[in-house]
């Protein structure tokens, strides 16, 4: 299913914060955007190329603002989405928190924009305790500078340089909590799958323990009787085909009933799903299903469950919507689930498994499937015949 809910618009890539660039279009994106900022890199450019200083110092400015730009870019652009460690972060930082006082001081007030780079990564990339001492402290520092420069140039930057760093606090603290949310989403994704495959485990082993024991006993008794009381041996023979046949028949019924969620605990499990993976959840009242066919519920209830769980492991969905609402169609009353979010969609290309293996299902229970990206997100829509079954409810 993780296939079948992609979004192939072809819109144009989003910058996700605190995810790794994924194309080389979202990687170009994510350079302009931090490419943007280095509108102020225009002063000190053009107070090296206007010949005020000497060659050497020239020279000497050229690589002390290469090794900022560098520093700054590495910084900033490798730490979103796969974070440096705190060691490194801190090591870069102070490493800008010396070269701008250090240029802007030799330099003259040309230089003082680098300060708005410095308060934008300790915006970013520190921890907000640290990042609230920090940011105050550069614009101080470079208040302090300007004084030996240019002491209005200074105060022209003091509240852009304090109020940016604050402001890229902002942003980190969302890096930092996608992060986590993508982190908590496999971690409700993997938990479920857990739960089911335990559930399984318990049902086949309170079916099978007693079976199997029974067949390993009575193939004992047939083993010991074989030799003096044939007679008796075939009747214990007789005994462990039959509770085999039993038991296969349990079997049978316990992977059906997995096989078979029913729709009310499907909607139940997805509130819970969702909400715990953050995403806000629009879902219909308990349905009254008198009347609808079991194999038509069963579908439904797959649908359901296949479509959950492609929103909470891979849309990036902050909202989803479920409806459920009886059509009167040409053919009779038809059952229509349906399931949209405000994400990205899924990855890969074409339909996968598990939208054939749902479109399989629906067939077979009389029903049609549809899905596919909408303007803002996705949408999936499964019907089924509805018999004799009364209206439904659709999203509270």
């Amino acid at each position: 299913m993780t296939e079948d809910l992609k979004d192939t618009s072809g819109s144009a890539p989003r910058v996700r914060l605190g995810w790794p660039a994924r194309t080389r279009r979202e990687m170009y994106v994510k350079i302009l955007w931090i490419g943007v900022w280095l509108v102020f890199l225009a002063s000190p450019i053009d107070d090296l190329l206007s010949g005020h200083h000497s060659a050497g110092a020239t020279a000497a400015g050229w690589v002390g603002l290469a090794a900022f730009v560098g520093v700054y870019l590495t910084l900033v652009f490798r730490n979103m989405g796969r974070p440096f460690s705190a060691p490194v972060v801190v090591s870069l930082t102070v490493a800008l928190g010396v070269l701008a006082p250090l240029l802007a001081y030799s330099f003259g007030s040309a230089w003082l924009g680098l300060f708005v780079y410095l308060s934008v990564a300790c915006g970013a990339t520190l921890p907000l305790r640290a990042a609230y001492w920090a940011i105050p402290a550069a614009t101080v520092v470079m208040y302090l500078v300007g004084l030996h420069s240019d002491e209005k140039e200074a105060r022209g930057l003091f509240v852009l340089v304090l109020l940016i760093g604050f402001a890229m606090t902002g942003v980190g603290q969302l890096v930092r909590t996608t992060i986590e949310l993508r982190k908590a989403r496999a971690t409700v994704a993997q938990l479920a799958a857990n739960e089911e495959r335990l559930r399984l485990a318990r049902d086949l082993h309170d079916l099978l323990g007693h079976s199997l024991s029974l067949i390993t006993l009575k193939s004992e008794l047939a083993g010991r009787m074989l030799p003096d009381q044939p007679d008796k041996a075939a009747q214990q023979v007789a005994d462990i085909e039959q509770v085999s046949r039993q038991a296969l028949v349990d079997v049978r019924e316990a992977v059906t009933g997995y096989r078979r969620p029913r729709l009310a605990a499907e909607i139940a499990g997805a509130q819970v799903a969702l909400t715990a993976a953050g995403v806000t959840a629009e879902l219909p009242a308990e349905p009254d299903l008198t009347g609808l066919p079991e194999d038509s519920e069963a579908a439904l209830a797959w649908a359901l469950r296949e479509a959950i769980t492609n929103v909470v492991r891979h849309s990036g969905a902050r909202r989803c919507l479920v409806e459920l609402a009886r059509h009167q169609t040409l053919d009779g009353p038809v059952l229509q689930l349906t399931v949209e979010d405000n994400g990205t969609g899924g990855s890969g290309t074409g339909p996968g498994n598990g939208l054939t293996g749902l479109t399989e299902r629906l067939q077979k229970a009389g029903g049609t499937l549809e899905a596919g990206p909408i303007k803002h997100g996705f949408r999936l829509v499964a019907r089924v015949p509805a018999g004799s079954a009364a209206a439904v409810g659709s999203g509270a």
